[in-house]
């Protein structure tokens, strides 16, 4: 007897090892990324390039409506800026990262000079919120919101839709889970900030 059940394979993302036979500057590492902009690169802390797919329409769909929302808030709230997946940061390990969504305060962000705002900016980000796709690998995820704490994060959201679960990070604290939870809250380092999550499960 033959079942269809649907089958899920995670992704591992390419990572080419470039040092110390290519030494990129953060200018060459920024016009690369520019000239292959149907992939989402990043450089990790050892100066590998880490090369990822797309993601697919669906995981799109439910992280611009994460944005939006934390967008509507950021408007209201008034005290910082906010970004797309699209953005890259400079973390001060070296490495250069692209989260899903992105919070960091009005006056550190106006603090870089305008000329490295254009490109990756030297800043971590004090919150970050990943969504995992489906074939996203776990594992890389949770060493990544690691990382953005160990760099000065203050507050990350990795939400799990594939078992409908977030993973809090905070800095010196234990990992909070939360097993489907309709929402998320800020709260005390974001006031007021509030993520629905009903329409992502």
């Amino acid at each position: 007897m033959t079942t269809n059940l649907p089958v899920t394979i995670e992704i591992v993302p390419i990572v080419l090892q470039m040092q110390p036979a290519i030494a990129m500057t953060d200018e060459q590492f920024y016009e690369f990324c520019q000239l292959n902009r149907d992939f989402r690169i990043e450089r990790n802390a050892a100066g590998e390039l880490v090369i990822m797919s797309p993601t697919g329409s669906e995981t799109d769909q439910c992280n611009f409506d994460i944005i939006v929302q934390l967008g509507i808030w950021t408007k209201q709230d008034g005290t910082g800026v906010g970004f797309g997946s699209s953005g890259g940061f400079t973390l001060p390990n070296g490495a250069v990262r692209s989260p899903d969504a992105v919070w960091i305060k009005r006056t550190r962000w106006e603090a870089i000079p305008l000329e490295l705002r254009k490109k990756f900016a030297p800043i971590c980000p004090e919150f970050v919120i990943e969504l995992r796709s489906e074939s996203d690998n776990l594992r890389i995820l949770q060493d990544k919101m690691q990382e953005y704490i160990d760099n000065g994060m203050q507050l990350g959201w990795l939400i799990d839709r594939k078992q409908r679960q977030v993973f809090i990070f905070r800095p010196n604290t234990t990992i909070e889970l939360l097993n489907n939870p309709k929402t998320l809250s800020g709260e005390p380092f974001l006031p007021g900030f509030v993520l629905d999550l009903t329409q992502l499960w």
